[in-house]
């Protein structure tokens, strides 16, 4: 049976599944790994600890990258808590680093026992189909946006990477990601500006830290990290999930799997694991493969660069810094056109419920946030709302 399920792998794996399990993973990490090093900073986290965090985050996402993409055969891509790492950088002023660790155990448990109960399946059944796919649209569409904003500022580099994206499109749509990588890559050294000098390839350790409870850290920083994951990641990733067709990966173990992982890694730093939907949709859509169901490849290879990033966590950072911010992206807006394309259609098809998928849209995109909770929050109350005045109204 192993072999079988080994040939399966085998037959299954793309160069071009590769690739977007690859630019998942760039895009995951270079989008967001400076506001990671923030957070590790204002807990008071030494330079050795820092790159304990780096490590801990790669090892569980590329454990629940791979497990869950494998078990059930879909591209089911995890990530850190961008939002809550944002939260942390305001709110873990003046709190220690073991009473933070608590905190990321306290929302790990919250977490694992909302996805064992069930109940945020429930929840998130309970949101119509247009809202989620406007919601997921509004986060997706500045990443579109940012394609011509950086060609704006760098016309040469994103110049080559469109026409690549359009080329490959046209006669190698299944190696079209691939293309922009290369044609970025190869255009940035050209310019110049990969500092390969920066890089400093060495394997980094996890240093525990021994937590310790503060019901005011817990309520105040702990809570907050639980509800903020919760509504701005793992909402959203399970919209992505739903456009591209995979409705049937079970919601509740899969939250409940990232829980376990938060709480076994929180105190080598895994402060928040979740559900992906920006990096995810690069593995879900038709450029990983043209076939939904060998997708789950695009998945597991992004748990194993995950896993790759995370033993190098200490280079991670020069890794990164190395490439420039046009060409992260371009590849993160040209990944990401034909799902912002599926999720407009999906918000807008249905007559009736578009001016609530608007609103939602609308309110998801402009960014704002309120109470420290981001706007894919906001954005599916405003939704949700207007559908249901409008509903009652009709």
């Amino acid at each position: 049976m192993e072999q079988v399920a080994q040939r399966s792998l085998r037959a299954d794996t793309t160069l071009s599944a590769v690739s977007a399990g690859f630019a998942a993973v760039l895009v995951g990490f270079a989008s967001s790994v400076a506001i990671v090093l923030q957070a590790a900073a204002a807990a008071g986290a030494s330079e050795a600890q820092m790159v304990s965090w780096i490590g801990a985050l790669g090892l569980g996402m590329g454990l629940t990258c791979i497990g869950f993409s494998w078990y059930y055969r879909a591209p089911v891509v995890t990530a850190w808590s961008t939002p809550g790492a944002a939260l942390l950088i305001t709110s873990l002023s003046g709190v220690s680093l073991p009473e933070a660790v608590g905190a990321f155990l306290f929302s790990a448990l919250l977490t694992l026992v909302l996805g064992l109960s069930g109940a945020f399946e429930r929840i998130a059944a309970r949101v119509p189909q247009p809202i989620a796919s406007a919601m997921l649209a509004g986060i997706l569409l500045q990443f579109g946006l940012s394609i011509f904003t950086s060609l704006q500022a760098n016309p040469p580099l994103v110049g080559a990477m469109l026409v690549a994206y359009l080329i490959g499109r046209r006669w190698l749509p299944r190696y079209s990601i691939l293309l922009v990588l290369t044609m970025g890559f190869a255009t940035s050294w050209l310019q110049g500006e990969v500092h390969a000098e920066q890089l400093d390839w060495s394997i980094g350790q996890l240093q525990w830290v021994t937590p310790a409870f503060n019901l005011q850290v817990l309520l105040g920083v702990g809570l907050p990290l639980f509800i903020v994951t919760m509504t701005s990641q793992n909402l959203p990733g399970i919209a992505t999930l739903r456009a591209s067709g995979y409705t049937r990966v079970p919601v509740s173990p899969v939250i409940g799997g990232t829980g376990l992982m938060s709480l076994l890694l929180a105190p080598f730093g895994g402060f928040a694991f979740n559900l992906a939907a920006i990096s995810a949709a690069i593995c879900t859509g038709p450029e990983a493969h043209p076939d939904p169901a060998r997708r789950y490849t695009a998945g597991i290879y992004a748990g194993i660069f995950y896993l790759l990033a995370g033993l190098f966590g200490a280079s991670v950072v020069t890794l990164f810094a190395a490439l420039p911010q046009a060409m992260i992206a371009g590849v993160a807006g040209l990944a990401l056109i034909g799902v912002i394309g599926a999720s407009l259609a999906g918000a807008t098809a249905d007559t009736e419920g578009r001016e609530a998928a608007v609103i939602t849209l609308l309110i998801t995109a402009s960014g704002v946030s309120f109470l420290g909770i981001g706007a894919a929050f906001w954005g599916l109350v405003g939704g949700l709302t207007s559908h249901w005045l409008l509903k009652g109204k009709r």
